[in-house]
């Protein structure tokens, strides 16, 4: 879930959720890179992430798994590299991507976001063509189907090959947007995110109504946000962590993490401080 209102004192809020099998070591954000300074959880097994922030510039990047053909095993690379190369580089690494079919070709299909408090820019691949997208002002869902939400029709009803609507954005589209957030770098974490926690399942409902992501969806139904399947080979594929970042209009960055998702008690402020203030 990505928002981008370029007029509010916060225009651009980021809820990212990584789903992954449970047993995949991992290390919280911190500055895990020497001499960079980027923060970002750390992916123990190919040393990438899946969501970075560049608190001096601020942006910010994430990248979800695609749909597709995959790389050859030979020359696979980690798609957890990507977001470190845009956070650092900005939209232009996208666009080098983009224009470079033999680079994407070492990399299994993924939605790749880059976004500052400006713009945000979306690069896709599904291992056979790419597509670079400007997302305009508004709040969007993304899954590993793509861009889901606000939905955008068929030029014609005679093209093919439009991804079928997602039930996650389906039912929670329209409910983030509906309830976008303040984001305030001063508040608490309650305060700033308000009801975007209840609706991801991560924090106890703020008003009582009925948005949280659990009302009526299972864990393991498709409409569910916070996920845990169990597979037949005894591994569980689930949601391992959220972050919610901030990037407000004088230049503050604010990041916000869960290690334990669906308890409310484990979200804490990550430090983006430089490194000599902290």
């Amino acid at each position: 879930m990505i928002s981008l209102a370029p007029s509010d004192d916060v225009p651009l809020l980021l809820l990212g959720i990584r789903d992954e099998f449970t047993g995949r070591p991992w290390q919280p954000p911190a500055r895990h890179w020497p001499g960079s300074p980027l923060i970002a959880g750390r992916d123990e097994q190919a040393g990438g992430t899946w969501l970075a922030v560049h608190p001096e510039v601020p942006r910010v990047s994430c990248i979800l798994n695609g749909r597709g053909e995959a790389a050859p095993p030979g020359r696979r690379r980690s798609r957890g590299e990507l977001p470190l190369r845009a956070a650092q580089q900005g939209p232009e690494a996208l666009r080098t991507l983009h224009a470079d079919h033999d680079a994407l070709a070492s990399y299994d299909p993924f939605y790749l976001v880059c976004a500052d408090r400006a713009a945000i820019l979306l690069l896709g691949w599904d291992g056979t063509k790419p597509t670079l997208s400007d997302l305009p002002p508004a709040t969007h869902f993304l899954t590993n189907a793509g861009h889901m939400y606000p939905h955008t029709p068929a030029p014609s009803p005679a093209v093919s090959g439009e991804p079928a609507p997602d039930p996650k954005a389906v039912r929670f589209g329209p409910k983030f947007a509906a309830h976008r957030p303040s984001g305030d770098p001063a508040a608490t974490i309650k305060d700033a995110w308000g009801d975007w926690l209840t609706l991801a399942g991560s924090g106890d409902s703020a008003n009582g109504d009925d948005l949280a992501a659990g009302d009526d969806v299972t864990d393991g139904e498709s409409g569910a946000i916070i996920v845990r399947r169990e597979l037949p080979d005894g591994r569980v594929w689930g949601s391992t962590s959220v972050s919610l970042v901030a990037l407000s209009h004088d230049g503050r960055l604010r990041y916000d993490f869960q290690p334990v998702p669906a308890d409310p008690a484990t979200w804490y402020a990550v430090n983006t401080e430089p490194k000599g203030l902290r």
